[in-house]
């Protein structure tokens, strides 16, 4: 019987349990269903919501929305300190910019320096900040700022004629985005060993001139001059990749330093297209090339007269500080005699897209400005040839554009012999310059064209290619295909080259006619990369065609020579 009633309370208990357990967990999937639906509304809720939830005690001021509200704290606190950093920075600024000013002094002017300068009782607004990625020994910050101030700049003028002008810089606004570098970690505190400093990018700068007791539009010229003395200056002193150092732990930190870092050959060869700025006529293009917007490091090409499709095949080279960073800019103008040229329009290659010690060719879209990616106007094209030689590179690199580029050993005697003469006739000058002259033999096999457009009524064309070398004029012709639009012809032209650096070949196909010929487009290739690899092989356009393309191949039989280029 005992054993009856403890197998009942048995099962009564463990029914219980068994029950019990079961709403337990019912009530826990329910907590945690509930606590999902609250975080997923938490998600969902706005800075407004979270204000109407919360007064402005319980309010943290960490919790906020924007890059612009996070440096609330920052901008409080500067505007406390503001009259210390004031002080410190006017002197600092004022030592840095002063002698770039002088270096950048207008021919009109004796001299140029600041009698007095303070950056007034107004503090900069920060709007934005950013911790940059980089694999370096060290922490980079970039702080967006916008600064209308109300400085009190006073710029001491002289003429050579004895006159003192006293020029204030008034109105000055300014927004732009300053880069910190705290570099390198160190063990001690304040845990970094200096701090590095540049402007970033500048995306505006405007500020009024006035003569005190006059105006300064009395005297011609002077105005545009001192602004853009003053803009030479802000871009030379402290623009990014220039970099000012302020050490905080004693130590050598030269390798922060500004310093080359290679070399960039550009070369401009054509452009296609171009927006026509003129009404009578054509536009007189010409190209201002530069990576960094110093007057003495901008290159300019010729200007070619009325045409919309220049080819200019001209050389640059440039000097790299940060690949990384730093963007070739290319902006085509239309001459306009007296007046100021007008921007057909603009382009840029970031550096870091470009392959070192490897020739890369870029068709680029112009645009009206580089900061406005809004415009879809087709303004036409540019093409480039660009090669990065980073330094150190040099050893084993056979560069085509540099003068040192190999000799045979009867070259180099020669070559020595020469300059030992020229040094005796020069006084002993031996840096003066000389042009490479690439003397070989280029071999060109036209192998076929794909997809070309219809030159009949039939539907069908009689393609042949003509092959052009632009400087001597010398020209070679295929065999006509007939009826084909994707002819095969596998023919091989050679050309003797006195000047490979400096010529092109103009490859133009054309539809072969009873009473006479039509123009079915053209390719112009310079011979930069034959020269480079000594033999390739790919396809090309045709400009000026509504479709269709080359395939070529072409080979390079070098003889080097060199002259003088006075």
């Amino acid at each position: 019987m005992s054993f009856v009633v403890g197998l009942v309370v048995g099962i009564v208990i463990g029914l219980a349990l068994i029950v019990g357990f079961v709403r337990s967990e019912n009530s826990r999937s329910k907590a945690r269903s509930e606590l999902a639906m609250t975080i997923a509304a938490f998600a969902k809720m706005t800075l407004e919501d979270s204000r109407k939830l919360l007064t402005k005690d319980q309010y943290p001021s960490w919790v906020v929305f924007s890059q612009r509200q996070k440096l609330t704290w920052l901008n409080m606190q500067l505007e406390k300190i503001w009259p210390y950093v004031n002080e410190a920075a006017s002197e600092l600024i004022k030592a840095n910019v002063e002698p770039i000013l002088e270096q950048y002094r207008p021919m009109i002017l004796a001299s140029l320096s600041f009698s007095r300068f303070t950056l007034g009782t107004v503090a900069p607004q920060f709007t934005g900040v950013s911790i940059i990625e980089e694999a370096s020994e060290g922490i980079t910050m970039e702080l967006e700022m916008q600064w209308d101030g109300n400085p009190s700049i006073i710029l001491d003028i002289k003429t050579y004629l004895g006159v003192g002008l006293p020029v204030q810089v008034k109105n000055i606004g300014f927004t732009g985005v300053f880069r910190l570098i705290f570099r390198p970690l160190v063990d001690e505190f304040p845990c970094f060993g200096a701090v590095c400093f540049s402007l970033r990018e500048k995306k505006k700068l405007d500020f009024t001139l006035k003569v005190i007791g006059g105006d300064i539009s009395t005297i011609p010229g002077l105005a545009d001059a001192i602004e853009s003395t003053i803009r030479d200056a802000v871009e030379d002193s402290i623009t990014w990749p220039v970099r000012k150092i302020i050490p905080i732990l004693p130590g050598d930190y030269s390798d922060l330093e500004l310093k080359p870092v290679g070399t960039l050959e550009v070369k401009l060869v054509q452009a296609k297209d171009l927006t026509n700025k003129d009404i009578i006529g054509k536009s007189d293009p010409f190209a201002v090339v530069y990576v960094r917007p110093l007057r003495d490091r901008m290159k300019k090409s010729r200007t070619i007269n009325n045409q919309l499709n220049p080819v200019w095949n001209e050389h640059f080279q440039f000097v790299v500080e940060d690949a990384s960073t730093q963007h070739l800019v290319v902006k085509i103008y239309d001459e306009e005699g007296v007046q100021s040229a007008e921007l057909i329009g603009c382009a840029q290659v970031h550096l870091n897209q470009l392959e070192a010690g490897k020739v890369k060719d870029v068709w680029l879209k112009l645009v009206k400005d580089l900061d406005i990616q809004r415009d879809t106007k087709y303004r036409g094209e540019v093409h480039l040839e660009l090669l990065y030689i980073p330094s150190g590179m040099e050893n084993g690199f056979a560069n085509p554009f540099n003068q040192k580029f190999s000799m045979t050993s009867l070259e180099k005697v020669l070559n020595s012999g020469t300059e030992g003469k020229e040094a005796a006739m020069n006084g002993g000058d031996t840096n003066k310059r000389k042009e490479m002259i690439v003397r070989g033999v280029l071999s060109v096999t036209v192998i076929s064209a794909e997809d070309l457009a219809a030159a009949d009524l039939m539907g069908k064309a009689d393609p042949y290619v003509v092959l052009t070398m632009k400087k001597t004029g010398m020209k070679n012709r295929t065999r006509v295909v007939n009826e084909s639009l994707n002819p095969v012809w596998n023919q091989t032209f050679d050309f003797v080259v006195e000047d490979g650096l400096h010529d092109m070949l103009i490859v133009e196909l054309w539809d072969h006619d009873t009473f006479g010929k039509d123009y079915m487009g053209r390719c112009i290739l310079t011979l930069t990369r034959v020269i480079m690899e000594g033999e390739f092989k790919d396809s090309f356009l045709l400009d000026g065609a509504k479709s269709g393309k080359l395939n070529l191949e072409l080979k390079w039989s070098p003889q080097p020579l060199y002259r003088d280029s006075s």
